[in-house]
């Protein structure tokens, strides 16, 4: 199996190491095989790729789309992130909670997130490439987040508050019970 499944805490997200074959010219390992993936329960019809480069400080999410949702597939494929989940299915025991994977350029690791969850990562190294695989195309009418530092999901983030670099967009995010009392919130 070119993939291992390594526990997580939350129920639907997937930490997945890859088989590397590293050799003295550097290494050689598959970042996505559909057959082996569905083995461990991961179905989705992934229709965008997508890449985003960030130096250190940097915080993008929580982000999530409305509706139908978006699964994703993500990797670090240069530098170290901290990957956060916060499940958003009101009707998971665990609604409201965060949890956090290092991915990194040396792990190799990948993170599935399901639908239902919300999505952000902080950059921890001088600069990082994060690639990810999304199952629904982009659109701005579905794209919704929650504030990354909403006090009630208390998501402990790795970098400190005066090296926090983030967009205005996120920083004025609603907090996650503004957002569910919205209405938009679907039921997953």
């Amino acid at each position: 199996m070119p993939f291992e499944v390594l526990p997580s805490r939350l129920d639907g997200p997937k930490l997945l190491q890859p088989t590397v074959f590293p050799d003295e010219r550097g290494f050689f390992c598959e970042t996505y095989r559909e057959n082996q993936l569905a083995e461990h329960g991961i179905d989705d019809a992934f229709v965008q790729d997508n890449h985003s480069r960030s130096s250190y400080g940097v915080i993008r999410g929580m982000h999530f789309q409305i509706g139908a949702g978006c699964g994703k597939l993500v990797r670090c494929g240069r530098g170290t992130i901290v990957d956060v989940v916060v499940d958003l299915r009101r009707s998971s025991s665990t609604y409201g909670e965060w949890e956090a994977f290092e991915l990194s350029d040396e792990t190799m690791r990948a993170l599935y997130v399901p639908v239902g969850f919300g999505h952000g990562f902080a950059v921890t190294s001088e600069v990082a490439d994060v690639l990810y695989k999304q199952s629904a195309y982009y659109s701005a009418e579905v794209e919704r987040g929650i504030s990354f530092l909403d006090p009630a999901v208390g998501i402990d983030w790795p970098i400190p508050q005066a090296d926090r670099i983030f967009s205005e967009r996120d920083a004025d995010a609603m907090t996650l019970e503004q957002f569910a009392a919205s209405g938009e919130l679907p039921d997953w």
